[in-house]
């Protein structure tokens, strides 16, 4: 069995921000590039917080509505954000399905949709 400490350093040696966010929308992880990447908003203190707290309006209302998709079976949602890179919210699931947390996950596009 991986040890919880290799599966953090996988995590940290992702070159994309992973924000891990629980069902009650509270940040419980964030790896190395995201706490980098967020480091003037809070960085590490941003963990224990909602998500809610680092998000407009609008954006508060997209993450409900795709957070009720994942708990209705969907594994990944297309957010349409810019057309340079797209973005997902990508569910997380324990061993018998139920939805535990979610993600977001970004690709670079180098191609017209």
């Amino acid at each position: 069995m991986v040890k919880l400490e290799t599966l953090f350093l996988l995590l940290d040696s992702i070159d994309e921000e992973i924000v891990l966010v629980d069902t009650n929308h509270k940040i419980v992880f964030m790896n190395r590039r995201a706490l980098e990447e967020y480091k003037d908003r809070g960085g590490k203190s941003l963990i224990g917080k909602s998500i809610f707290d680092c998000h407009n309006e609008n954006s508060k209302k997209t993450i409900l509505e795709v957070y009720e998709r994942l708990k209705n079976g969907e594994d990944e949602v297309k957010l349409e954000r810019s057309p340079s890179v797209r973005t997902f919210v990508r569910s997380v699931r324990d061993h018998n399905g139920n939805l535990i947390g979610y993600f977001e996950r970004f690709e670079k596009n180098n191609t017209k949709d």
